[in-house]
């Protein structure tokens, strides 16, 4: 069993920060590829950043130079500091990672999903 638990969500102004946290747990031998996804209400779920198990990232281009994506892989943990906010960042937040248990290919996994609502 994988799990990936998700926390840093909440209600925030314009300009401000958050920084959400993803932990995965379980029988994981390897994580490749972890990521922030997110879905605004009548959109559809949108890759925000990736950051790869060598260290390399890359962001959509709304939140570029404002989100920054890191990793803890001791802790197969990964971060998303969320800087100067806008109104439009706001939306449910899922977690990503492409994990790959024992005896098993890849696969990918999800977090619950955590709320980000910015206020003007």
């Amino acid at each position: 069993q994988v799990q990936l638990v998700e926390s840093g969500g909440g209600l925030v102004q314009a300009g401000g920060s958050l920084r959400l946290s993803c932990a995965a747990s379980g029988s994981i031998v390897s994580i490749a590829e972890m990521g922030w996804y997110r879905q605004a209400p009548g959109k559809q779920r949108e890759l925000v950043a990736v950051i790869t198990s060598g260290g390399t990232s890359d962001y959509t281009d709304s939140v570029k130079g404002r989100f920054t994506i890191s990793r803890d892989y001791a802790n197969y943990t990964v971060y998303l500091q969320m800087n100067s906010l806008k109104p439009e960042d706001t939306a449910v937040y899922y977690c990503q990672a492409r994990i790959r248990k024992r005896w098993q290919a890849f696969n990918d996994y999800w977090g619950q999903g955590t709320q980000v609502t910015v206020s003007s």
